[in-house]
């Protein structure tokens, strides 16, 4: 069988983003190629050129003896990402709300209805994509590119945090999460910047409290899940 040019290092590249964003390949896990080699039917080229993407997305790392690990968790620094992160969704929210555009609307609209769909499906990587994508609109619509650059950083560096999120709930998110969304989305809507970042706090604030609350009472968390 014939692949397209690229075949293989989308399929190693997909394959172990979403193993590891879904702690399939737990943080700390060893990466081999000669292995990746043999599970893919590929040469070392695809390979290691889907480990040279991950790597760039902070999801793998080389070590100084040049072994390649899946990326740990840093839970030390976990209050320290918190403060960024409910930051950027309060200040991009807020900039979406005062700068947005009819085309940004229809953007954020469209991506908030494929995030609803995968929250009904249960599809916990797309419902990890679209609420990165729903997110990025927004900061998108606030015309500033650092922010969106910042936030985007943030989001992507947060997913398998954001994995844990989705776990506390058996990976069936309450209506309300949803809904969080669309009111965000209607104080965009009416340029209401003050609703904007007091909705995004909120939300911001109760995926914190929920992450907390599922990292200390899981006690798989600290043994399973490498610093």
């Amino acid at each position: 069988m014939t692949h397209r040019r690229g075949y293989g290092v989308s399929t190693v590249y997909e394959t172990l983003r979403n193993e590891i964003i879904e702690l399939k390949l737990a943080p700390g896990s060893p990466i081999d190629e000669q292995q990746l080699s043999d599970r893919f039917s590929l040469s070392r080229t695809p390979i290691r050129e889907a480990l040279v993407r991950l790597s760039a997305e902070g999801l793998i790392t080389t070590l100084t003896n040049r072994a390649t690990i899946v990326s740990n968790i840093d839970f030390l620094g976990l209050s320290e990402f918190f403060d960024a992160i409910t930051l950027m969704y309060r200040v991009t929210t807020r900039l979406g709300a005062l700068n947005r555009t009819a085309d940004d609307i229809a953007k954020i609209r469209e991506l908030q209805k494929d995030f609803a769909l995968a929250v009904a499906e249960r599809d916990v990587l797309g419902m990890i994509s679209t609420n990165r994508d729903f997110h990025v609109a927004i900061a998108c619509a606030g015309k500033n590119r650092y922010y969106v650059d910042l936030f985007t950083r943030l989001l992507d560096e947060g997913r398998r945090i954001l994995r844990l999120y989705y776990s506390s709930f058996n990976d069936v998110l309450p209506r309300q999460y949803v809904s969080e969304h669309e009111d965000m989305i209607q104080a965009i809507i009416n340029r209401d910047a003050e609703a904007a970042d007091r909705l995004a706090k909120a939300h911001a604030d109760q995926i914190v409290r929920q992450i907390r609350s599922y990292i200390a009472s899981d006690g798989r968390q600290s043994a399973d899940l490498k610093i």
